[in-house]
Parts: C-alpha cells; sequence; structure tokens
C-alpha cells in the first residue's frame, strides 16, 4: 500500500475562491433550500395577492371609488392608490421572512453558519450571501406581485415598471435592519412572532397604506414618519401615478432607507463576525 499523506482542507476548498466569491456561496446554501420549496413559494406569491386584491382592492375599492365618483385619494381609483403600498409591503414581508427564522437556523438550530465559518468564510461574507438569497426571493415576490396588480388594472402605464426595482430595494433595506436584529437572537421564544405583531402589523396599519397618512391624528402619524414601509409606499404613489411631492422630499425618502440600510448592514457584520469567533 502507498503512503498516504493527509494535505488538509487547503486540497478540498479554494482559498482563492472562498475570498473572492464567499458570499455568493453563502447566498447558493440559501437559494438552493428555497428551491426545495419553491411550489409553497410560488403558491403563497400567486395566491396572497390575488386574495388580497379581490377582497379590499376590489371589493373595498368599488365601495371607496363608487362614494368619490371614482377619484379617491391622491385623484386615483382607489387600488391605485392601494397598489404601491401593497407592492412595497411584499418585498419587505418576503425579504423579512429570509432574514429570521433562516438566520436563527444558521446560527443555533443547525450551525450551518459555522460549518461556513470553518470552510472559510468570513462573518461579512455569511451576513451578505444571507442578504443576497433574501433580495432573491423579494425579487420574485416584487414580479409575480406586480404582473398581478397589471392583470388587475392596478396601473395604466408601463411607467410602474420603475416600481420592481425601487421596491426590491427598499425590501433590502429593511432587510438589513432585521438581519441585524435577528442576529442577536439566540432563543426564539416567540420573538419574531412578536416582531410581526407589534412591529410589522402596527407599520402596515399606520403607513398610510389604506389612506393618506395626513388623515390620521398626531397622536399616531409619527409611526408613518419613522416607518420604512410609509417612505417605501409614498415613493411608489411618485413613479406609479406621478403623485404630488417635492423633489426635496423623494430624496428624504430614499436617504432615510439607505441610512437605515447601511447601519443595519454594518451592524449584522460586526454581530454574525462576533458570534462566528466565540
Amino acid at each position: 500500500m502507498k503512503n498516504q499523506t493527509w494535505r488538509g482542507a487547503s486540497v478540498v476548498v479554494d482559498a482563492n475562491k472562498v475570498s473572492r466569491f464567499g458570499a455568493l456561496y453563502a447566498a447558493e446554501y440559501r437559494i438552493r433550500n428555497m428551491l426545495k420549496w419553491w411550489q409553497a413559494i410560488l403558491a403563497f406569491d400567486i395566491g396572497n395577492p390575488v386574495l388580497f386584491l379581490t377582497s379590499i382592492g376590489i371589493g373595498v375599492g368599488s365601495l371607496v371609488d363608487k362614494h368619490t365618483a371614482g377619484s379617491g385619494p391622491d385623484g386615483v381609483k382607489y387600488l391605485t392608490f392601494l397598489a404601491p403600498a401593497l407592492l412595497a409591503t411584499a418585498a419587505i414581508q418576503s425579504t423579512m421572512e429570509e432574514v429570521t427564522f433562516p438566520v436563527m437556523h444558521g446560527f443555533e438550530w443547525r450551525k450551518i453558519f459555522h460549518g461556513m465559518y470553518a470552510a472559510g468564510l468570513t462573518g461579512k461574507q455569511i451576513a451578505q450571501g444571507v442578504l443576497i438569497s433574501a433580495i432573491t426571493k423579494g425579487t420574485f415576490a416584487v414580479i409575480i406581485y406586480w404582473v398581478v396588480l397589471w392583470i388587475f388594472h392596478a396601473f395604466d402605464s408601463l411607467r410602474s415598471l420603475w416600481l420592481i426595482p425601487i421596491q426590491i430595494y427598499f425590501g433590502a433595506c429593511f432587510g438589513c435592519i432585521i438581519m441585524a436584529v435577528a442576529a442577536y437572537v439566540k432563543k426564539d421564544d416567540n420573538w419574531f412572532a412578536m416582531l410581526n405583531r407589534f412591529v410589522v402589523a402596527p407599520m402596515f396599519l399606520f403607513s398610510g397604506t389604506f389612506y393618506a397618512l395626513s388623515t390620521l391624528p398626531l397622536t399616531v402619524r409619527w409611526v408613518g414618519w419613522i416607518s420604512p414601509l410609509w417612505h417605501a409606499t409614498e415613493v411608489g404613489r411618485y413613479f406609479a401615478y406621478r403623485s404630488e411631492m417635492p423633489l426635496q422630499m423623494l430624496l428624504v425618502h430614499f436617504g432615510y432607507l439607505t441610512f437605515l440600510g447601511l447601519i443595519g448592514l454594518f451592524i449584522a457584520h460586526r454581530k454574525f463576525a462576533q458570534r462566528l469567533a466565540q
């Protein structure tokens, strides 16, 4: 028998590729995992907008249009007013799903991230990989939602196509914030359920989704001002049907969400690296 010499992991793992493409490898793992459930994801991403638009967009919307002579908030039909908010919500929720429980899965339940770290990936690369997979999922959800909205005649111009990259970007910014928070969670204890109930749900209700934020009393209007969903919705309405908005305010919306996204990503990078080095 020939003498066999163990040559170590350097033969199995290409350090140069890991250094350059580590984030993509981490994202590939999550995307492959999602593909196992593609039928369920597709069914949800189609069924959710169809059911919601049928009940709220057309059902309630027809009543609103009837009592406003077809010219509801912002001077457009109610479904058109509602559509950018629904698209922003789809981007936020879909991205959020991929940066909550999957992060717990990677750190605690299966410790997949520790395996990646042992293979040479850095905490920063793993965090970026999670974000890339979340953006991929969010992109799929936003495109499907936009198609359904178009079929339901929510938009009257292809100008609304601008909403797809815009809401994907805003969904990614929100995903960075939630990923940073999820990186600190070591035991679920229904924490993510409470996040949905006490953060996401109020944000959905008080961010000018169903009516203009200016119609709310000042005591709750501040929720909309700090809500990423309100900023994303306002930008969406501007690009969907040219709602009135000064250029300065448009920049504020983009700047606010970009700032939150950068802060969230910075914190996530540090916390991922810290937990993996323990």
